[in-house]
């Protein structure tokens, strides 16, 4: 996402300014020297925001229990506060179209929602609106331009073995879809793009209350029956 947001700076119609911001949660054996010599070297301004949310998240989750959703709005909270110390105006989050279909996917099995993750958002509070440069990019050809590159890669480790975290089965699910009928996730990613609230059943999407028939439509389709 750096990378491409580097390049647009430069040919984009518009002009802004880029933070490379990393947090260092301390998770035993993260690797805390790749990010700064990378970012570094590419001459740009970078922050490292230290935070223990590692302790917080061991504490408060029993273990073999999923740990993602704590540690991600932990994450997120201090991403905020700290954007706010900068002055940044909005925050720029990697995650991309297979991302954004599995929380879909998540929502609707286990948390009873229609909802995934918007290219972008204002945050509740008003402080900071997200983006997500890559929202409309497949994983696949992003790991192939990663793998081409050569970018540092620091895997999340903090929930030790992740094959059995409730994204993984969402993930395999996709996968398996995407093998059977190419183009399944990109058509669910579309369908993301086209909501007709009338065709749902959620009341304060669409008053299906006060739906009444269209007396002038009634009143034609009787002359053509008396016809």
């Amino acid at each position: 996402m750096l990378d491409v947001l580097l390049h647009l700076q430069k040919v984009a119609p518009i002009k802004f300014e880029i933070v490379a911001v990393n947090m260092d949660q301390k998770q035993p054996g993260f690797p805390e020297h790749v990010l700064p010599v990378y970012l570094k070297e590419l001459g740009i301004e970078y922050h490292i925001v230290e935070k223990d949310t590692y302790s917080v998240v061991k504490e408060l989750i029993p273990e073999g229990k999923t740990t993602c959703s704590l540690c991600s709005r932990l994450r997120r909270g201090t991403l905020y506060t700290f954007a706010d110390e900068i002055g940044a105006t909005k925050m720029a989050l990697g995650h991309h179209r297979d991302d954004i279909v599995e929380t879909f996917f998540l929502n609707m099995f286990f948390n009873g929602s229609l909802k995934a993750m918007p290219p972008k958002l204002r945050a509740d509070d008003g402080r900071n609106v997200v983006i997500r440069p890559l929202a409309y990019c497949n994983e696949k050809d992003i790991q192939a331009y990663a793998d081409f590159k050569q970018f540092p890669i620091i895997p999340c480790n903090l929930c030790g073995s992740q094959e059995n975290l409730q994204r993984q089965v969402v993930k395999d699910m996709l996968q398996e879809w995407e093998h059977k009928t190419p183009g399944r996730t990109e058509s669910i990613f579309r369908s993301l793009q086209n909501v007709q609230p009338s065709q749902l059943a959620d009341r304060n999407l669409f008053d299906f209350t006060s739906l009444k028939i269209d007396a002038t439509a009634a009143s034609r389709f009787v002359n053509v029956v008396n016809l």
